[in-house]
């Protein structure tokens, strides 16, 4: 096997393993969220981002076995970018702890959490997973999956996510438990 073969294998169960992963975590701090009481926000594009990712997951893939799979020649480069944008993405999910969520879970009377990687950025998770969705791609050269994702993820965090989170949070910490 080759580095890029190795890599190109390595790379889809890394991020097959990581998604089933924070899946699960997820479901298990929305049943905590729920016993809180806490409210949900922006359901109805939650399912917008399963097809993004899912698409993403297809079209890299896709895109890298069209091309052989070949390592880009700055493929170290993008490896690099993708262990630092998992670091700080794994960085926000510790700080948030039980509140960390895929879904816009809020409790209502907790104030926003301004520690860890929050003391320096609003949406640390969403800047990995930006990150994430350019490296892992660009690690083959995939750069037709690497810009569609990245413009439609920008559109739908941008125009979508990020004003949704940010009405909840105002929200919840305007109303008293």
């Amino acid at each position: 096997m080759t580095l890029a073969q190795g890599l190109f294998f390595g790379l889809i169960a890394v991020v097959l393993v990581q998604r089933i992963a924070e899946l699960r975590l997820a479901r298990r701090n929305e049943a905590w969220a729920r016993s809180q009481a806490a409210r949900e926000f922006g359901a109805g594009h939650y399912p917008l981002f399963f097809v993004l990712h899912g698409g993403w997951g297809i079209g890299w893939i896709t895109e890298a076995a069209i091309r052989g799979p070949e390592l880009a020649a700055s493929w170290w480069g993008w490896v690099v970018g993708f262990v630092i944008a998992e670091g700080l993405r794994y960085w926000a999910i510790a700080t948030l702890g039980q509140r960390w969520n895929t879904r816009i879970l809020v409790i209502d009377g907790l104030p926003a959490i301004r520690t860890g990687p929050y003391r320096f950025l609003a949406h640390p998770n969403y800047l990995a997973v930006a990150i994430e969705l350019i490296c892992i791609p660009m690690v083959f050269g995939a750069w037709i999956t690497a810009a569609v994702a990245s413009v439609l993820n920008a559109a739908l965090l941008l125009g979508i996510r990020i004003p949704a989170e940010q009405r909840a949070v105002r929200e919840a910490a305007n109303q008293t438990r």
